[in-house]
């Protein structure tokens, strides 16, 4: 599943620790925001990670979770290219 996180963190210590986990989980697509292709143990993994990092009251991280049918209507404009499938990578 594809999912796009965001985050609204005011602390920039903890908003480069949301960046630093997620970093490892998927590619940056914005300066708060990363596309992340997960299974369902990978985000529940992702989700805790995040949740360990002690957010502040009005910090803020928002998962979508979007459908191969979404994914499939996704634009974009400028910036590089997007990250390939996992399916679509041979090594």
């Amino acid at each position: 599943m594809l999912y796009a996180i965001c985050y609204d963190v005011s602390s920039t210590k903890r908003r480069n620790k949301v960046a630093k986990v997620l970093q490892g989980y998927g590619h940056r697509v914005q300066r708060s925001v990363f596309e992340c292709r997960l299974g369902d143990k990978e985000f529940a993994r992702l989700k805790e990670r995040l949740a360990r990092l002690g957010l502040g009251e009005h910090d803020l991280v928002r998962y979508y979770a979007l459908c191969r049918a979404c994914t499939e209507r996704i634009e974009y404009r400028g910036g590089p290219a997007p990250a390939p499938e996992a399916s679509d990578v041979i090594v």
